[in-house]
């Protein structure tokens, strides 16, 4: 199997899980009891945003190349913060937790907001499964050796190395599944590759003892923040 094909296969497995759950989140609220039928009604919405942001992603990376994604300076908090406002209702019905840590006093990046958006987005969606009351996922910004690191730490199995080579080499050209990680997508790190790489940003993963933080390095805007963020 070539590896092109395999990575269609592995985006085309990515898509159904959403579309099956749906399904079948569909057919249990005709069944459920009207206390639990508010809930179902809030987690077929959940399930169908993440799977339309993914199809929106995909779509973007065939009009990297026709200028449409520029270059800006960007409130790296204010991205995260709108990211967090997103995604933490969903972690909250998953019974987890993602906690905000802020730490930069350099405000501004050069990036594109909605191509950070959701590199940032697919980190949190990654860490969703691996977290709990205790070991809650972290999305933390600081400065880190004159650029902006935004990273998410998960409590979830080791990345396996092949994929964290691919990742610091910037050769992760297609998605790629990663068994060792049920939950995490590999369509999502696709994605995040490819928009670090058109905004020039560096991504990478850091493996622990007890999971993994992705992160993306992003170079400092030198233009004034005018805004208190």
């Amino acid at each position: 199997m070539s590896v092109e094909v395999n990575g269609i296969l592995v985006a085309a497995h990515e898509l159904k899980a959403p579309l099956s759950l749906m399904r079948q989140l569909a057919l249990s609220l005709e069944l459920a009891p009207a206390k639990d039928q508010s809930r179902i009604k809030s987690q077929l919405v959940g399930v169908s945003e993440r799977a339309l942001r993914q199809v929106n992603d995909l779509t973007k990376i065939a009009r990297l190349e026709e200028g449409l994604f520029v270059m800006e300076p960007v409130s790296v908090r204010g991205v995260c913060e709108s990211v967090w406002r997103e995604i933490s209702e969903l972690y909250r019905f998953e019974g987890r937790q993602l906690r905000p840590i802020y730490a930069n006093r350099q405000k501004l990046a050069v990036a594109n907001r909605d191509l950070l958006y959701s590199v940032i987005y697919n980190f949190c969606a990654n860490a969703l499964h691996y977290s709990d009351t205790e070991t809650a996922s972290q999305l933390s910004v600081r400065d880190y050796h004159g650029q902006i690191r935004v990273s998410v730490r998960d409590f979830g199995p080791a990345l396996p190395f092949k994929i964290w080579q691919n990742l610091h080499s910037r050769s992760l050209e297609q998605p790629t599944d990663i068994a060792m990680r049920p939950g995490s997508s590999g369509l999502g790190l696709y994605i995040a590759s490819q928009f670090s790489r058109h905004m020039h940003a560096k991504i990478g993963a850091i493996r622990h003892r007890d999971g993994t933080s992705f992160f993306i390095d992003l170079p400092i805007s030198k233009q004034a923040s005018l805004w208190p963020v």
